[in-house]
């Protein structure tokens, strides 16, 4: 059905790897993977398999789960989208290495493969919006700042000059064009 190949730490993959839940779920303990290293493990390739036919309708989601934490939605395959290299942004553990039961061995960290219905994910892929989000922040920042220079104060308003957005923009336009770096210092 799928394959994953961890990039730079792992061959492919195959389904016979993650334990089957049900028809429709998979997981991976990465105890059994990497150990307490999992955070170490920041993205993931995933992708179907030649031959293998998914619902339009569907996609495999991936989730990861750090110890004693709620799965967290990484992003999506399908069959318009037939692979995907992911980022893991793991949560935080709860209670680090917490215990099931006085006997049982610690909470491990996991990853989860899921059939799911595309209409109920909220994005194929959650790192890129997190980019572009993070993104839209930093350019939002450098505009904040710049205005803020040329602030004045009315009472409780701040007050700028009409023309401090094309004046912003044109200087925003000359130092890309004057340093390349300085627009990848926007992007994470």
């Amino acid at each position: 059905m799928f394959g994953v190949v961890f990039p730079n730490r792992s061959f492919p993959i195959n389904i016979s790897t993650f334990s089957q839940i049900d028809t429709c779920h998979w997981v991976l303990d990465m105890n059994t993977f990497v150990g307490e290293a999992y955070d170490q493990v920041r993205e993931m390739c995933i992708f179907l398999l030649d031959g293998f036919t998914l619902p339009p309708d569907k996609a495999l989601a991936v989730y990861v789960q750090s110890p004693g934490s709620q799965f967290v939605f990484c992003g999506a395959i399908t069959l318009a989208r037939p692979s995907a290299v992911l980022s893991l942004q793991w949560p935080e553990p709860v209670g680090q290495m917490l215990l099931t039961s006085s006997d049982s061995a610690p909470l491990s960290a996991k990853i989860g493969v899921s059939v799911e219905n595309t209409a109920a994910l909220p994005s194929l892929d959650v790192a890129a919006e997190k980019k572009i989000e993070r993104l839209a922040l930093k350019v939002g920042e450098n505009l904040f700042n710049f205005m803020q220079s040329f602030c004045g104060i009315d009472g409780s308003r701040l007050v700028v000059p009409m023309d401090i957005l094309d004046r912003w923009f044109k200087k925003f336009q000359e130092k890309a064009k004057r340093d390349p770096d300085f627009l990848k210092g926007f992007a994470l």
